[in-house]
């Protein structure tokens, strides 16, 4: 996928309303997104692989999400800004394509962030690879595929629609978001989620 910048300027952005209720601060998107079918709640994590702030969530994010209500859907879309947070959008959604996602997920975190790894590189992320056991031909062909290109041009949508400032961000029902400064804390953040989740709840 090429030109990812000029994607987001053909991009009708929804407005935003920022609130503070019930001691929480979150914000309201209008019109809603539409969110995929079914009767769970969708909560969405906006994230990119080199965030530090995403990746220092993940120890807080990883038991929140074992917690989650019966009626709550939890799911990732990363964030895509420019080439290089779309090449590791791509490989998010080749570790998914090819079932990898859970065994790979919080490893791949670690690799960028404690051992510097460049995601950018074929040839580091083929080292990499091989060390997890993956077959690296396999991957790149997953990589390249329509379905992966088609999940990572849909992200950059998301990104634009969902006016994802900063990682990481999350949002509820397609209806509300709450950044890192909003939750204030890690803690904070998945704690606003939570309260809107029940909001949603409340009032579908």
């Amino acid at each position: 996928m090429k030109k990812v910048l000029s994607l987001f300027s053909l991009l009708v952005a929804a407005p935003l309303i920022v609130l503070a209720q019930g001691g929480i601060s979150f914000t309201e998107l209008k019109p809603a997104q539409p969110v995929p079918e079914g009767k769970k709640i969708d909560v969405v994590e906006f994230f990119w692989y080199g965030c530090i702030h995403c990746y220092n969530l993940e120890p807080v994010l990883e038991p929140w999400i074992k917690k989650l209500p019966a009626d709550v859907e939890f799911r990732r879309v990363p964030a895509v800004f420019n080439a290089r947070w779309e090449r590791d959008a791509a490989i998010f959604y080749t570790f998914e394509s090819m079932g990898l996602l859970a065994k790979l997920h919080r490893p791949f975190f670690d690799a960028i962030h404690r051992d510097a790894l460049r995601s950018d590189s074929d040839e580091a992320l083929t080292e990499w690879l091989k060390k997890q056991g993956v077959d690296s031909k396999k991957f790149f062909e997953t990589l390249k595929s329509f379905s992966v290109q088609s999940k990572t041009r849909r992200a950059v949508q998301l990104t634009s629609l969902y006016r994802v400032e900063g990682t990481p961000m999350m949002a509820v029902q397609g209806k509300y978001t709450v950044s890192a400064d909003q939750g204030k804390s890690r803690e904070g953040m998945l704690q606003t989620v939570s309260q809107l989740v029940d909001k949603v709840r409340k009032n579908p």
